[in-house]
């Protein structure tokens, strides 16, 4: 098996290690905490980069090697349809932070700022406005028109960024490293009655886009992976790239992502382990987090929460990258870890389509801090309660940017369907029934069959981007 053929390496000692430390047994829910600091819960906010949902042992990834993130899902909550609006870093990352969706906020690649007003609103203001110590540690991305926004935000800032190996008191470190060393230093300095919040966001497994070797990952996991062959996903055939549209065949994850990434069998084994050992490095820092807590006593009112920013192609359709409305692109993984919800609390898996515009409404009321009526997301603490609740059935998703020489596109999902278009591409419109079609291999748009079907989600889609823009301050 494939975790017997690894458990000598080197990384497999570090994930374990971390477990053994952490002693995630039962007695790790019922122990006295001797720093229990106050009715209000210390919050981490874990965030990856470029991480797709399926990249988890925990979502039946049978490769990869997530010990401490899958111990996250037993213990806690894993939303196994968790989404993001808009597939790319930059407008995700404004989401979280406003619960706004990019039609609202209007920030991505190529405009000018994200305005005062949403970042006045956004939850690391309010955290702090309530007795919240906030901090960032790692990636930020976000331009902003009040040059003043992350001061604002956080009492604590440390970001980096490329290279991912530095130099760090004569000792060289990845990036991952140095990012879990600077959490474990902020929440080292909480206080008693003081509750604390921490946006934690790894630069992993981002890859290194003008770099050939494109996946740096900590020497740690230098031995991962080796002997095994990751298989290629069924669209990986160049049939199936050539039945796509000329403005998909030359789109930005074909002409640029696929060839510096998977254009033969040896590049995707080299790189898709790399990119998998990117996430083991993180995995092991989430692991030393943890071990932190429970050594300073806080770890019972201590909530984790872990989301990747988008989703990611890995060969799918030809393509590398992300930016597209296919079902790789938007989804990712997400986990709501909460030591204070009873046993039959853990080890829940929802089917509900969360977003990423529920993070900060769900932060805000774990907080116990009023969540602000324009933020459009919804809190996911119900769903984590096991709370009888009414939930969305559909969501629109968008990328609304020509940078790096990608397509503006809208469309809109429901639990069965999927409508995506293209904006400068008339009658560029596809239409997918993912109950049949999970990959989105077959699209109905032009099938008589299927019209009222696509006139249905094309008028849901026109309201809801009207409704969106009326409101846009």
């Amino acid at each position: 098996m494939f975790t017997d053929r690894i458990t000598r390496r080197k990384c497999i000692k570090a994930s374990t290690y971390m477990l053994g430390a952490l002693s995630l047994g039962t007695h790790f829910h019922e122990a006295e905490t001797s720093k229990a600091s106050s009715d209000k819960p210390n919050i981490i906010f874990i965030f990856t980069d470029d991480q797709r949902w399926d990249t988890l042992g925990c979502a039946g990834n049978p490769i990869i090697h997530t010990p401490v993130m899958d111990r996250l899902a037993e213990e806690g909550v894993r939303f196994e349809n968790a989404f993001v609006t808009s597939p790319a870093c930059a407008p995700s990352r404004a989401t979280i932070f406003t619960g706004l969706y990019e039609r609202t906020h209007d920030w991505t690649f190529g405009r000018q700022h994200l305005a005062k007003v949403y970042t006045d609103m956004s939850y690391p203001v309010l955290l702090r406005r309530a007795g919240y110590r906030t901090g960032i540690v790692g990636k930020w991305d976000t331009r902003t028109e009040d040059g003043d926004a992350r001061n604002k935000m956080f009492d604590y800032v440390y970001l980096d960024n490329w290279p991912y190996f530095k130099e760090v008191n004569g000792k060289k470190m990845h990036l991952t490293e140095i990012f879990g060393e600077k959490a474990i230093q902020y929440i080292r300095e909480s206080k008693p009655g003081e509750p604390f919040y921490l946006s934690l966001c790894f630069h992993a497994p981002h890859a290194v886009n003008n770099d050939p070797e494109q996946f740096f990952w900590p020497s740690a996991c230098d031995e991962l992976y080796r002997d095994i062959k990751v298989p290629e996903p069924e669209t990986f055939d160049a049939n199936f790239f050539e039945l796509q549209p000329e403005y998909l065949k030359t789109h930005f994850n074909r002409i640029d992502r696929w060839f510096k990434r998977f254009d033969t069998p040896e590049k995707y084994q080299k790189m898709i382990k790399g990119y998998y050992r990117m996430i083991s490095g993180v995995d092991i820092e989430i692991g030393r987090v943890r071990k932190e807590l429970e050594e300073l006593g806080i770890e019972k009112n201590t909530v984790i929460i872990l989301m990747g920013d988008n989703g990611y192609f890995l060969g799918e359709r030809g393509f590398g990258g992300k930016f597209l409305l296919y079902e790789p692109s938007i989804r990712a993984p997400l986990i709501v870890y909460d030591p204070r919800k009873p046993a039959n609390r853990r080890n829940i898996i929802l089917d509900q389509m969360v977003l990423n515009l529920d993070i900060a409404p769900t932060i805000l009321d774990m907080a116990g801090v009023h969540i602000p009526e324009r933020m459009e997301g919804m809190s996911l603490v119900p769903l984590v309660s096991g709370e009888s609740v009414s939930w969305r059935k559909e969501f629109l998703c968008e990328y609304d940017c020509k940078e790096f020489n990608t397509i503006r596109t809208e469309g809109f999902r429901t639990e069965r369907w999927k409508y995506i278009r293209y904006m400068d591409f008339p009658n560029s419109e596809e239409l997918y029934y993912l109950t049949n079609d999970p990959w989105e291999e077959r699209n109905l748009a032009h099938r008589e069959k299927y019209r009222q079907q696509l006139l249905e989600l094309r008028q849901r889609c026109d309201r809801t981007i009207a409704k969106l823009l009326s409101k846009r301050l």
